[in-house]
């Protein structure tokens, strides 16, 4: 299948590990101009080139970018609109909430939740929709969690602005479908992250288990058997943003190898 993103300019939030890394990486293999971004430099610097070195696509690049400041984001954009003309393709990422329960997070924790987890991705649907309006073109993915189809226990933060993020998408992709701009959602389950590493950490502490014993539990309620693999999950971002994808918009879908019994 010729996903047609040869070319499409793509920006991604949060990109220089995990996930977001994985995704930057399959948008340059199939022959995308990508503008990376996160907090820290140093690790821009080497994802760029480790993303160069495998695609050999020199059309990647990298901005210094905190999601919950609006400067930053605005400065994202203003790179990308410099090296690349406009906006094909957004894909918003960040890092996950701080765990908890509702008694154990402060007021300070729900606010930086909120820059993070919602406003960025706002701020920055707002500043790609101009110019995917007026090429009457544009793919959207903002990635989430599997807590928009299943509670988490211990993640009220996740479960509360992850949905947030459902409804946001949903009423966009209404708004402006008739522009060629489709918004999905896309939520992770057991995939190999540092961010499932640290919770899989925190709930072997919990549960006086080892690591190996907290995974080896999960691996035994997965259908498929096993964790995922990010590039596993960057495969159905790239899909839902080529131009392969021509009618599914305001959806929310969970990559988790069948784990959730939610409908």
């Amino acid at each position: 299948m010729n996903l047609g993103l040869s070319n499409k300019r793509v920006i991604l939030t949060a990109s220089s590990k995990g996930l977001g890394k994985a995704t930057a990486l399959q948008f340059a293999i199939e022959g995308a101009k990508v503008l990376i971004s996160s907090r820290n430099e140093d690790e821009l610097k080497h994802t760029l080139e480790e993303i160069k070195t495998i695609s050999n696509n020199p059309n990647v690049h990298y901005s210094v970018c905190d999601v919950t400041k609006e400067e930053d984001i605005v400065r994202l954009f203003e790179t990308a609109i410099a090296k690349f003309g406009g906006v094909d393709i957004l894909v918003n990422n960040a890092g996950g909430p701080t765990p908890g329960g509702f008694a154990q997070v402060t007021d300070e924790d729900w606010n930086t939740a909120f820059e993070k987890n919602l406003l960025s991705y706002i701020r920055s649907i707002r500043l790609a929709l101009p110019s995917m309006k007026e090429q009457n073109f544009g793919r959207i993915v903002n990635i989430a969690s599997s807590s928009t189809k299943e509670v988490l226990d211990g993640l009220i933060l996740s479960n509360t602005f992850r949905l947030g993020i459902v409804g946001l998408s949903k009423s966009i992709a209404r708004e402006y479908a008739k522009h060629n701009i489709l918004i999905n959602t896309v939520g992770p389950g057991r995939i190999q992250t540092d961010r499932v590493t640290e919770l899989d950490e925190i709930a072997a502490e919990k549960q006086n288990l080892s690591l190996d014993e907290i995974r080896e539990g999960y691996k035994n309620v997965i259908p498929i058997g096993r964790y995922g693999e990010p590039e596993e999950f960057a495969n159905i971002i790239a899909f839902l943003c080529s131009e392969a994808n021509t009618y599914m918009t305001g959806q929310s879908l969970v990559v988790d190898g069948g784990m959730l019994k939610a409908l």
